[in-house]
């Protein structure tokens, strides 16, 4: 394969993929939003519409995948609401065509949750718990573990090697990004060692879909080892009086079904940073990726940069802020 990967995913390959598991596609074919990997609804003769996931090459392992399958399918068989992919006649559930591993989905529509209702995040903290009481019940051997000094590091190397980074802002990332990685670091070991458990990993919003029903996640990609928080903060924003009242709407449904060890809440802003850190590192990662040119046309500019360094000099100041305090 060439620099993208995806250029030889053409139409009939994913129809011929799809086809190669034993059903019959009937020419249907919509592309889904998805950077890291391809995704498409595919319609099924005499059938609902499938959803076929095209794994980015060399993104993960073959190993690593079969543990995001092997997880989705631990929870759903625990009546957790996750979308697991799908079986074939053999009890496959991941695939290989023309050099491409993917995997099949039912289609499950719904709608960003309300994070204003309180309730919901209530109903959120029950749902989260429900994953980490069956991550907690196994481990997670080819898959990343979310280690900040590592990841860190390997995000600061993948920019300053990328040639993304303006000539002029690069030793200001450079020295900036090393002090921010220290803060990071220093704030992780003051919180203690804390458990390391599988989890969904990416817990955004807008990986919630809900329905009358109620919520269920999709996009277990970043399936990983970690603390229990990293599936909790990102439902916060705000000042921190805002972001306490939200934690501890989270945390009255997660603790329904698993105690929570309130040192992990000095984590929450070691977790965001590393992740702001992360982000710029993977928009670097596939700046030659056509759907990257397209879909975030800022990266290519000088003022991302200086956007990206002002969040990590304030990101840095709140490394020196407390943790958010629940009041109880």
């Amino acid at each position: 394969m060439n620099a993208h990967p995806y250029t030889s995913l053409k139409p009939e390959v994913i129809l011929d993929a799809v086809e190669s598991t034993g059903l019959r596609a009937d020419g249907r074919l919509l592309a889904l939003n998805s950077y890291e990997n391809r995704v498409y609804q595919v319609g099924i003769e005499d059938a609902a519409p499938l959803v076929a996931k095209f794994y980015r090459p060399g993104r993960w392992s073959e190993a690593a995948i079969r543990e995001e399958h092997g997880f989705a399918l631990e929870l759903a068989a625990e009546e957790v609401p996750v979308v697991a992919p799908l079986r074939d006649a053999a009890g496959e559930t991941l695939h290989r065509h023309q050099g491409f591993l993917f995997a099949l989905y039912p289609r499950q529509g719904g709608r960003s949750p309300d994070l204003e209702r309180r309730e919901n995040l209530v109903r959120i903290g029950r749902f989260i718990a429900r994953i980490h009481a069956v991550g907690r019940a196994g481990t997670f051997q080819a898959r990343q573990r979310l280690d900040a000094a590592e990841l860190g590091e390997i995000a600061r190397e993948d920019v300053l090697e990328s040639e993304r980074l303006p000539i002029e802002l690069e030793s200001v990332y450079e020295d900036l990004s090393a002090d921010v990685l220290d803060r990071i670091l220093r704030r992780v070991a003051e919180a203690g060692s804390v458990p390391m458990i599988r989890l969904h990993g990416d817990t955004h919003p807008g990986n919630i879909l809900w329905t009358d029903s109620g919520p269920h996640f999709v996009d277990l990609d970043d399936a990983c080892s970690g603390p229990a928080v990293q599936d909790l903060w990102m439902f916060l924003s705000g000042d921190t009086e805002e972001m306490s009242a939200q934690m501890l709407a989270l945390l009255e449904g997660y603790e329904t079904f698993v105690r929570f060890d309130r040192r992990e809440l000095a984590l929450i802003t070691p977790l965001r940073t590393l992740r702001i850190l992360r982000h710029a590192a993977w928009l670097a990662r596939r700046a030659d990726d056509p759907a990257f040119v397209q879909a975030f046309p800022v990266f290519y500019t000088t003022r991302y940069w200086e956007e990206h360094i002002l969040t990590l000099r304030e990101q840095a100041a709140a490394l020196d802020e407390p943790a958010i305090h629940l009041g109880i």
